[in-house]
């Protein structure tokens, strides 16, 4: 049985739209279109700071450099 102090801490909808700076609608919609990793446990939705994390690294756009 894994250690419950190994286990990742799950943000819920509401967490991860207040990190985000979004509205929950926006991260809602982002489930729907899969566009967010995300874990179902039951029927609730969950997201995995890690995961989450990884994402947005590799959505990241390069800025440009003004001369």
């Amino acid at each position: 049985m894994p250690d419950p102090a190994d286990l990742p801490q799950l943000l819920t909808m509401d967490q991860l739209a207040e990190r985000l700076g979004m509205t929950r609608r926006h991260v809602r919609r982002l489930v729907a279109e899969r566009r967010v990793p995300f874990l179902r446990v039951g029927r609730f939705i969950r997201f995995d700071p890690t995961e989450v994390t990884a994402w947005l690294n590799s959505h990241r756009v390069a800025g440009s450099r003004i001369v």
